[in-house]
């Protein structure tokens, strides 16, 4: 395959990516936009094997045949609920890569630096790039490679424990060393004096030694991080794995590398920028704190809980005109999603107004309910973000919340003590009725007390979600 033929493949590929990235703003056009993307990511791994000065095709189609027998086996078994800890995972393996890929690229430098000019010109691939480089080219590589290298390796570290954090194996609680955000800033700025170093001829010793410094830091910043930050957490890892690759790209001269490298670091920085703003959080506090700072004691909560059993939340949708459910993690553990897509084809079929209310970091993984939903076959015109519903629900007869805590809890707006204060919220109280369907009294993942269950207007509807939604469908008239 010629370097014509390459380059064009992989302009469709970028066109491929662009357009995938663009279709999945909608929930209509995803389906077609992940179609894209498998095309394009074919196309480029079909057009960098056959590329010209590519070798060891018994690796090559060992690793690939690999990779994807592995693939398949862990994405048949992966539940929706797994899917957060599986991008967290996927992330890691995108970070060590760039990791080994930048050290074989300060090995192989090494190696064509000790030929003589015979020996050069006869090179091919990347050690034949590497040989007609300029000594201030090859500077410029060292920096590439530096930086692929310490973003892989933070981006490692940090996604292993996002996994451990997501996957329950790992305390979700904000955890830090004592002065932990001035070890963070001196393995930063030992990274730098090393860099400096090795652009200036030291050897390979810098790279090693900032790694594990880079490694710290990927721990250590996501242990700092609560768990109720996690939506932010895995874009914002999806981010450092985008400029990993773009760094990795520049390295190998890869143009496609670097263009895929800069639409998912951008997407993601994007896209964590939008989970901070849905928090009322900023950026560099989700990054280096924890889950909110209390400023004071909480506010007390008065009432008590009331729970109501089928027939009276049946009753409820019967009367009822206007519906509005709001879904949260809880609906994915229980695997309720089902049960709640047939509920609201009876409600539906029934003349009821019926909707759904999506809070953008409602889950552990941005877009996480409305996927659930999607499998489940609920219609995308009646699936409103938290901006286009939340003025509704004075007028709502019956808001039903299942599985979810922290996106529906008033104190955001009562409680300025609390750690949630100011992060805009799903105003379900404010709906005539509100039935909250939770397996026990216990709080949500950030551990925050949710005064919306005492409130005269709740009711509680205990028990697994996919049974509690399942006894309501018979009972709807």
């Amino acid at each position: 395959m010629t370097i014509g033929i390459v380059s064009a493949a992989y302009i469709s590929a970028a066109v491929l990516f662009i357009l995938s990235l663009g279709g999945l703003s909608g929930q209509e056009s995803a389906k077609r936009a992940v179609w894209y993307g498998i095309v394009g990511m074919a196309l480029a791994v079909v057009a960098t094997v056959f590329g010209p000065g590519v070798g060891n095709w018994f690796v090559i189609v060992l690793m690939i045949g690999g990779g994807a027998v592995l693939g398949h086996y862990v994405a048949s078994r992966v539940q929706m609920t797994e899917m957060p800890q599986l991008v967290a995972a996927l992330h890691s393996f995108v970070g060590l890569a760039a990791v080994f890929i930048g050290f074989n690229a300060h090995l192989e430098a090494q190696s064509v630096a000790g030929l003589d000019e015979a020996a050069r010109a006869v090179l091919s691939g990347f050690a034949g790039i590497l040989a007609h480089k300029t000594p201030v080219e090859l500077s410029i590589m060292k920096v590439e490679v530096f930086l692929g290298v310490f973003i892989g390796a933070v981006t490692f570290t940090g996604s292993v424990v996002a996994f451990g954090k997501l996957a329950g194996k790992v305390d979700g609680k904000a955890k830090k060393l004592p002065g932990g955000h001035f070890l963070n800033a001196g393995a930063a700025i030992l990274s730098v004096m090393l860099l400096l170093m090795y652009v200036n001829g030291a050897d390979a010793w810098t790279l090693v030694v900032m790694t594990l410094a880079a490694f710290f830091i990927g721990y250590h910043l996501i242990m700092g991080i609560g768990g109720a930050d996690m939506p932010v957490v895995v874009s914002m890892l999806n981010s450092y794995s985008g400029w990993a690759a773009a760094a990795i790209g520049f390295t190998l001269g890869n143009d496609l590398l670097i263009v895929t490298g800069a639409l998912v670091g951008s997407s993601g920085a994007i896209l964590s920028y939008i989970m901070c703003k849905a928090m009322n959080r900023s950026f560099v506090s989700v990054i280096l704190g924890g889950f909110g700072a209390t400023t004071g004691p909480a506010m007390e909560i008065e009432g008590e809980q009331v729970a109501i059993d089928a027939e009276g939340v049946a009753s409820a949708l019967n009367d009822a005109d206007s519906i509005v459910i709001v879904p949260g993690y809880g609906m994915a553990v229980a695997q309720a999603q089902q049960a709640v897509s047939e509920l609201t084809r009876k409600l539906r079929a029934a003349g009821k107004e019926v909707r759904f209310a999506i809070h953008p970091v409602a889950g552990r993984l941005p877009g996480h309910m409305n996927v659930l939903l999607a499998e489940a076959k609920v219609p995308y015109d009646i699936v409103l973000e938290m901006d286009e519903i939340n003025e509704d629900f004075p007028e709502t007869d019956v808001a039903i919340v299942i599985g979810s805590n922290d996106i529906v809890n008033p104190a955001a707006q009562e409680d300025p003590n609390s750690p949630i204060a100011g992060m805009p919220v799903l105003e379900v109280w404010k709906a005539k009725q509100v039935v909250v369907s939770k397996r026990g009294q216990g709080t949500g993942y950030s551990g925050i007390e949710n005064p919306l269950f005492f409130k005269e207007n709740t009711r509680m509807f205990y028990g697994d979600a996919k049974k509690s939604v399942g006894d309501l469908i018979p009972k709807i008239a």
